[in-house]
């Protein structure tokens, strides 16, 4: 039965929290960069050395750092492609500006910085400090969001307000019959006609590996079949990059608008600003760019002879002067691009880009939209007509820092809410999927997907033996198994510096196994390791730093993610039976759905078992003649 509405004061709040949790992410940062556990966590590098300043990515300047000694790799890090970065100069004397800019590129020894051209000269001989950086442009935008949807009277999205709080229901037209592409499965094709007759919202809901994205992919050609202009996002970049790949192999010419440095490079040519610089205003715009360049360059050189009095001032002058030439000859290729565009890409945030400003849509069609906060996704809804969510609220949500802003209701996505408060009236569920061996499907299955799930006959059966080179044994025949470390004395404890757990003997056992795959032929990058504790993450990482291509991430860090085999470490053992943030039982469905062949959990059942969900947990595992003591390895 539906819900009573959301109060109107439901914006108000969502504009608070907002707050709190850019306070929390500001203190986190401060933090960081006041201790090494930025480098320890991988969220900052030091000592670095400026190698190139070249022009690229639409006329932004990109720059590219490396150590000292060339070869000298840098340590390890988690900044990746589109990661939002600060630069500051470390070895000079003078005080200089901080530098913000996004990460491009990387590899073992270097990390390219893609930054707006500045108005003074880079200095030659500095040394180099990057942080990971907040996003506080993101956080105002989806305030501003917020406000407008609260305040919106007589426009559509003051309607989808009305729907969207519970104020009415959501309407839809009869489903159509229409030609679907035919390698789509039948609940797969159920939710593509339920989704196109929506006059307002639809939801498509399921767990990893039942085909989220290439439904939406469907829905959004049939929508432009039918003559519809759509806005395809998502929160991550990431996921729009996946999005993008899959539109463009059904035939599709998605635009991706956002900084070029966040869009995957093997995508780049879909890029607005890369589609700017190849139209023939951009290259215009590019030619002004260089020339202002070189003024601000020339403008803070010294010479052996006195500058004439306002010399250096009218360089700059007339450098400033350029630039605004080039800004206005870009702004003219993108809006040619734009108005011929049916398909529009870009991450929620990204899509408040000065470029869309008065442009409208049928559709905004949001992938992995459960990963989102509510705010985000108000985004896109200031300029569509109508919404389609999908992705699994099963699994985890938007990471949220601040305790207070999650515990109030920041970490519920739209699509959790809109399910929980309308019910399955507004969603259909996608029930085949093709990641999991069906033995790890199942706890998943019973506990979160009401055991409507089935194993796709491509998968329901493989194992790790079955992949080529590697060797059949128990380890590797056994897509499940649970290690459990009750009364074997594998305590947990608190990591100085940061206070996050860590387990070293659970680390050890974890080690072990991740060693033994590896000799039985399974390579490294099939394998990945998962934790809930950052601090045992980076316990597991220095004891396999032999092997880099073995991934070791947090449960966070691996959503999104699948390999052949997964190892999961609980960590928590304690005699109080504490389990902490673990009582979000949707990490550990997060965790056990990462793995397609097998499933190698190392627990604490004594601790665990305080809780009703892990009490089931471990008896679907003796259920399954998946469990062993610790006691009993070898």
């Amino acid at each position: 039965m539906p819900r009573p509405p959301i109060p109107v004061h439901h914006f108000a709040q969502l504009v608070a929290l907002l707050d709190l949790e850019a306070a929390a992410e500001q203190e986190a940062l401060r933090k960081a960069a006041l201790s090494d556990t930025g480098l320890r966590d991988g969220i900052t590098l030091t000592k670095l050395v400026l190698r190139e300043a070249e022009f690229g990515l639409g006329g932004r300047l990109m720059l590219t750092f490396t150590r000292a000694l060339r070869s000298d790799r840098l340590q390890s890090n988690r900044l990746q492609s589109g990661s939002p970065v600060v630069l500051n100069q470390t070895g000079v004397n003078r005080r200089h500006p901080s530098y913000r800019g996004v990460v491009f590129d990387r590899d073992a020894t270097s990390i390219g910085v893609a930054i707006e051209p500045p108005d003074d000269d880079l200095s030659d001989d500095a040394t180099w400090r990057l942080d990971l950086s907040s996003d506080e442009i993101s956080r105002q935008r989806q305030q501003e969001a917020l406000r407008r949807a609260a305040n919106s009277a007589g426009d559509r999205l003051a309607e989808m307000r009305t729907v969207l709080l519970g104020e009415r229901p959501p309407l839809f037209d009869k489903e159509r019959k229409v030609d679907l592409a035919p390698h789509l499965n039948e609940p797969q094709r159920e939710a593509v006609l339920f989704a196109l007759s929506a006059k307002d919202v639809a939801i498509i809901h399921g767990p990893p590996g039942t085909g989220k994205t290439t439904t939406l992919v469907e829905v959004i050609r049939q929508a432009v079949l039918r003559g519809e202009r759509v806005l395809a996002c998502a929160p991550s970049n990431h996921a729009v990059d996946n999005l993008l790949e899959k539109l463009l192999a059904v035939g599709e010419k998605p635009v991706r608008v956002g900084h070029p440095a966040r869009v995957d490079p093997a995508l780049r040519d879909r890029a607005l600003d890369i589609l700017v610089q190849k139209h023939v205003d951009g290259r215009q715009a590019r030619k002004f760019a260089k020339e202002a360049y070189s003024l601000f360059q020339q403008a803070d050189k010294w010479t052996k002879e006195r500058p004439q009095p306002g010399e250096k001032a009218a360089q700059r002058r007339e450098a400033r002067i350029l630039l605004g030439e080039a800004r206005k000859f870009e702004a003219i290729a993108a809006e040619r691009i734009l108005n011929e565009a049916k398909i529009v890409c870009g991450t929620l945030t990204g899509l408040t880009s000065d470029r869309l400003i008065g442009r409208r849509f049928d559709w905004a069609m949001v992938d992995e939209a459960g990963q989102s906060t509510e705010p985000a996704t108000w985004l896109p809804l200031m300029r569509v007509d109508k919404l389609v969510l999908a992705g699994d609220h099963r699994q985890l949500p938007a990471t949220v820092l601040s305790p207070e802003a999650a515990s109030k209701g920041l970490s519920i996505s739209l699509m959790e809410r809109l399910t929980d408060h309308i019910g399955p009236k507004v969603a259909r569920l996608l029930t085949v999927q093709h990641r999991m061996h069906e033995a790890i499907m199942g706890f998943s299955n019973a506990e979160f997907y009401g055991g409507a799930l089935v194993a796709h006959e491509s998968v329901a059966t493989h194992r790790l033996c079955d992949l080529d080179g590697v060797t059949a044994s128990p380890l590797t025949e056994q897509p499940v198994r649970y290690i459990d470390t009750a009364g074997a004395s594998y305590d947990e404890e608190r990591e100085p510096e940061s206070g996050s757990r860590r387990n070293l003997k659970e680390a050890e056992l974890a080690e072990t196994y991740a060693r033994r795959w590896l000799a039985a032929g399974v390579p490294a990058s099939s394998i990945g390791i998962i934790s809930p504790y950052r601090a045992q993450v980076r316990l597991l990482q220095e004891m396999l730093t032999d092997v880099p291509d073995l991934e070791i991430d947090s449960v966070d860090g691996f959503q999104g993610q699948e390999k052949e085999a997964i190892l999961f470490t609980f960590v928590r053992s304690n005699p109080e039976g504490e389990i902490g943030f673990l009582a979000d039982t949707r990490r550990t469905n997060v965790a056990f759905t990462r793995a397609r062949r097998a499933l190698l959990v190392i627990g604490d059942s004594a601790t665990l078992s305080n809780h009703p969900f892990y009490q089931r947990m471990i008896a679907h595992f003796e259920g399954i003649d998946a469990y062993s003591s610790v006691w009993e390895e070898g």
